[in-house]
């Protein structure tokens, strides 16, 4: 339940950082330290992977689970390449040139058949459609990954961590189309993936040391120092020029050390204070965040429509703060929305199912 809570507060998030200039950001992580939503969702994939094919392995064997692997790989891939299509029609029928040059789908409009093609092997994407194309890539390797963290999860892990380390000092990154890179570098974000189900596998062994009173305090003093900064850089120096300049840069794209430490931080102390069986987990508020973690995918795919629709709302009526608020409520209300009827169709359709396959049995005698 844990996890599909704070998949779902990610998918929030993600929702309100992706609307510019949105008021509804400062609800989100971005503003109060060095990582956002990002990290807790690819963190979470990692998670959510190693559970699910772990357990379909023990269940089906490994034939078994490199076929959900892929056929999860394709759901993605799919979603990818629709999702790039309905953010090129909404720009379309919007005729806005600022929100065609924000969502980078101006070349896909002028150049159709050339950016297709290069959607389709995942060298193009428009804004915020990033991430999707690094898990159609993991969830189709996780097959030797799994193999690889089930017979040496220590090893596997230093293997990743040197990777993310060569790339932050050789520069490594994967290009893309029509210039430049991919914003998610696969080659650093890989090395969240590969902890989370490294934590899955192998985390119990060294629970007793992260719970520990002081990973706790210094988990708690680096959250402190860069609420601290965080601050400092939004509203007003409230530290010398040169404290403030030391953790630069902040290296979305290839996960800088600042960011990656943030995010361990914050999941230590999450972890330390939110048990599994915590009876927070199912108020009303986080029932909803729990219903958009089942629903991830196309949650997250409406979440950057939404976000678009949000951004022409704001460039065409109003960016006043009244008009923020609301299309964030909207946007939240829409996603939870949307996703409660996902889950009410899939019971149906498990009843319906369950109901056929009842049909025709021949009674057990008694």
């Amino acid at each position: 339940m844990r996890i599909d809570v704070c998949r779902g507060i990610a998918l929030w998030w993600i929702f309100l950082d992706h609307v510019p200039n949105n008021i509804g950001s400062w609800l989100t992580p971005r503003n109060y330290g060095f990582c956002d939503a990002a990290e807790i969702f690819m963190f979470l994939s990692g998670v959510t992977c190693a559970l699910a094919y772990g357990r379909a392995r023990e269940r089906e064997g490994w034939s078994g689970m490199i076929g959900r692997s892929l056929r999860r790989g394709w759901d993605i891939y799919a979603a990818f390449l629709l999702l790039t299509l309905a953010c090129a029609i909404l720009v379309y029928l919007a005729g806005s040139d600022d929100l065609a040059d924000g969502s980078n789908t101006r070349i896909l409009l002028e150049r159709p058949g050339a950016t297709l093609a290069h959607a389709a092997i995942l060298q193009y994407r428009p804004v915020n459609t990033d991430i999707l194309p690094v898990f159609v890539i993991f969830h189709v390797l996780f097959a030797p990954l799994l193999w690889l963290l089930l017979r040496a999860p220590n090893v596997t892990l230093g293997v990743s961590l040197l990777l993310y380390t060569v790339v932050h000092v050789f520069g490594w990154r994967v290009p893309a189309w029509p210039n430049g890179v991919w914003f998610f570098n696969p080659l650093a974000w890989q090395f969240l993936i590969v902890l989370g189900a490294w934590c899955v596998i192998e985390g119990e062994k060294f629970r007793p040391w992260v719970m520990s009173r002081l990973t706790l305090v210094l988990a708690v003093l680096y959250l402190v120092f860069g609420l601290v900064l965080a601050q400092s850089w939004s509203i007003e120096p409230l530290v010398s020029q040169i404290l403030r300049d030391l953790p630069f840069p902040l290296d979305k794209s290839n996960l800088s050390p600042i960011r990656l430490l943030h995010f361990v931080a914050l999941a230590m102390v999450a972890l330390r204070f939110i048990p599994r069986n915590w009876e927070g987990l199912s108020t009303p508020v986080l029932s909803c965040a729990k219903c958009c973690g089942e629903n991830s995918l196309p949650i997250y795919c409406l979440g950057v429509l939404l976000a678009l629709a949000s951004q022409l709302t704001l460039l065409d009526f109003s960016g006043g703060l009244a008009m923020q608020i609301v299309v964030s409520v909207a946007g939240v209300l829409t996603m939870i929305g949307v996703a409660r009827l996902l889950n009410a169709v899939g019971i149906q359709c498990e009843r319906k199912s369950a109901g056929t396959q009842s049909i025709g049995k021949v009674p057990p005698v008694r």
